[in-house]
């Protein structure tokens, strides 16, 4: 196979444009040895004379001609290369790969994809749904560029593997059946419900955020029921099995379930973006996270 040379085609390409070795290397800021010495030197590497003498000039031959009709495609292609580029390194273009637990998928992950659409439809963003403590193994092992979690699984901020960045504290609510005494107290303090029944978690990240906010509050949660889901939870605050504590991201409206805000001492769960350290100056990575930090603010 041929041996090509970019910058050498390139200079036989002017020659064709400027007509003249002279003008060629005025066009490259050359001297007019050297253009002939590099295009003597792609001569040699493709095989074929591209030169002939044409009176005191030198004119193209066919076969220079035939070189430079297959290199069109190629300086086309690398014109593309450069934009494409160029929209890369300006954060226009790119795949960010993101990790989010399950509230945060339809409450900020979509949003902010939505809006990345509309004003960067370069960048692309896939979503891989993930508990909020596996995300940091993901991270490490390079299967996701940005992760969504709950600051009490992430890592402490001295680790040295990742840049940790606040994104939202999203209040947590209390989920009442409509007929219960407090559904309509106001206001309404996280201790008046010591005595009730709860449902949470048996174990995981729920389990220690309803268990924390309670003991906060001064109690400790009575755990009638156990379940992980907000349709089964919801379900059983339904039918008056119990109340719970649902982040305001996650609450969906149901007809047999009254959610009321908590007065003073109101909990909150704190939700942070994590990447590899120093991958928040790439691009695209930066406006993956510029987008979730509008959607976090619109919330």
């Amino acid at each position: 196979m041929a041996e090509w040379d970019i910058r050498k085609l390139h200079i036989l390409r002017t020659l064709r444009e400027e007509g003249t070795v002279t003008a060629t290397a005025e066009a490259l800021r050359m001297t007019p040895s050297a253009v002939s010495q590099q295009l003597t030197n792609l001569s040699r590497q493709l095989g074929v004379p591209l030169l002939e003498a044409h009176g005191r000039r030198v004119r193209l031959t066919d076969a220079a001609r035939l070189v430079l009709r297959h290199a069109e495609a190629v300086f086309e292609q690398l014109e593309r290369a450069d934009a494409a580029l160029a929209a890369y390194t300006q954060g226009e273009a790119g795949e960010v790969r993101v990790g989010a637990f399950a509230t945060a998928v339809p409450a900020l992950v979509v949003p902010a994809v939505r809006a990345l659409r509309a004003a960067h439809p370069g960048v692309t963003v896939r979503v891989r749904e993930t508990e909020a403590a596996e995300a940091y193994d993901l991270l490490a092992a390079g299967e996701v560029d940005l992760a969504l979690s709950l600051a009490a699984h992430a890592p402490t901020t001295q680790d040295p593997r990742f840049d940790l960045h606040p994104l939202l504290a999203d209040p947590l609510d209390v989920a009442l059946p409509p007929d219960h005494p407090l559904a309509d107290a106001d206001p309404l303090h996280l201790r008046d419900l010591a005595a009730e029944p709860w449902i949470f978690g048996g174990s995981g990240p729920w389990s220690d955020i309803t268990r924390t906010a309670c003991e906060s509050a001064g109690f400790t949660p009575h755990q009638a029921h156990s379940a992980t889901g907000w349709t089964a939870i919801l379900a059983m605050v339904e039918a008056g099995m119990g109340v719970a504590l649902v982040p305001r991201l996650a609450a969906v409206h149901r007809e047999g379930v009254t959610m009321r805000e908590l007065t003073a001492d109101c909990p909150v769960r704190h939700i942070l973006t994590a990447v590899r350290r120093g991958a928040s100056e790439t691009p695209a990575v930066s406006r993956v996270l510029e987008a979730l930090r509008t959607a976090a603010g619109a919330d």
